[in-house]
């Protein structure tokens, strides 16, 4: 039997909407393409809207193997409870081709729940915030496009180094 994703509520059994942020990245295949197409993604997941997107970053690896990658991270209101969201996000990298043969291999698509509201979690399957969120470029700077205000000038500069570039828009 299918598992039917739950609706956030609070105490009283109220449906509550949460703002989460997910960071999205490829680097193999058109990992361009596999990354907008995962935005697309996102938006149609159930009791959930995409709110806002980055501009797509390419990155070097970082603590991983393989070529460049395309990052991005997007603003979501969602309905779904947080583990429900991440086996939607999960859902969605199998469906890309993710494979799993060893920690940080190079992959199809890589969705990582970065924040669910103010939500503070410490699980096997889910840690939020997402515990390295400040150490890595490819969050920082597309997370700095949809939520300026939570990236601080000295985020970037600790993770300078890292290779980091602004990918232009494609035109219509």
């Amino acid at each position: 039997m299918a598992h039917l994703p739950r609706p956030a509520v609070d105490v009283h059994g109220t449906p509550q909407v949460v703002t989460a942020y997910v960071a999205i990245g490829a680097n193999l295949g058109d990992a361009r393409q596999t990354v907008l197409r995962a935005l697309d993604a996102l938006a149609r997941l159930p009791s959930s809207q995409l709110t806002a997107r980055s501009d797509l970053y390419r990155t070097a690896p970082h603590q991983a193997q393989g070529p460049d990658f395309v990052n991005a991270v997007a603003r979501m209101a969602t309905g779904l409870m947080a583990l429900d969201l991440l086996d939607a996000l999960q859902a969605l990298e199998s469906e890309a081709g993710r494979l799993r043969p060893y920690l940080n291999a190079p992959r199809t698509l890589d969705l990582d729940l970065l924040f669910y509201g103010d939500a503070q979690m410490h699980s096997p399957r889910l840690t939020l915030p997402h515990p390295r969120w400040r150490e890595r470029a490819f969050v920082l700077y597309p997370l700095a496009d949809v939520w300026p205000e939570r990236v601080t000038p000295e985020d970037l500069r600790r993770v300078a180094g890292q290779g980091v570039e602004r990918l232009p828009k494609l035109a219509p």
